[in-house]
């Protein structure tokens, strides 16, 4: 899996995001606050001196770079690797964007920009849809997945399994987006985020065993 070029880009992005931090802090007054975290209102409830608060999402965007660019280097199935490439780039991808919009939020009282965290839980969405399209093609891997003891046993298990996972993450995906725009109350919008993301997360791990448990059985 070649890995450079997005490892590049990620990196540049980094540098642009640091140096837009930079430019972002130098026009505010001295001990001035940005906000860190926003309740499930959109109404900010933790705050952070401005020049960490700004320079954060720049920083994990290095380090996730980095990460993601180390996977395929420790990843022992070299030769399944390729077909689970997708599913390593779409994350990627995903949470790069996610780290620039929430560099945008932090800066945004500092810039005059009215802006929520509507977009934010909509990109949050987009991401798992990334995710859930790029799963049915993927092949056993100890770093990308849904990795289970009986999906890392047995090829047929991973594919089942990884085919209803994708179907999962895009109806989740699907749900966040609606969510976010949804005219709802912040603790049912909450929910109505939380509980599909629960719901994808175990119903793969407990289809994964019953598949194993099922063959075992005959």
């Amino acid at each position: 899996m070649k890995v450079r070029g997005l490892l590049i880009v990620n990196l540049l992005l980094a540098a642009a995001m640091a140096a837009f931090g930079w430019w972002s802090a130098s026009r505010l007054d001295p001990g001035t606050q940005l906000p860190v975290h926003w309740n499930a209102s959109g109404v900010a409830d933790e705050f952070a001196q401005a020049t960490p608060a700004l320079l954060w999402p720049a920083v994990m965007s290095a380090l996730v770079g980095l990460l993601m660019a180390a996977i395929p280097r420790m990843e022992p199935l070299q030769d399944r690797l390729e077909a689970s490439a997708p599913v390593l780039r779409a994350a990627w991808i995903g949470v790069m964007g996610l780290l620039i919009y929430a560099q945008v939020m932090i800066a945004a009282p500092a810039l005059g920009w009215n802006i929520g965290i509507d977009l934010l839980l909509a990109g949050m969405g987009v991401l798992f849809l990334m995710i859930g399209n790029a799963l049915p093609k993927s092949r056993p891997s100890f770093f990308v997945g849904i990795r289970t003891p009986w999906t890392l046993a047995d090829t047929d298990n991973w594919i089942a399994t990884h085919r209803l996972g994708g179907k999962l993450m895009m109806t989740v995906g699907a749900a966040m987006v609606l969510a976010a725009f949804a005219p709802l109350a912040p603790e049912w919008r909450l929910w109505a985020m939380i509980a599909p993301i629960i719901a994808a997360s175990v119903v793969p791990v407990v289809y994964s065993w019953w598949l194993w448990r099922s063959r075992a059985a005959r």
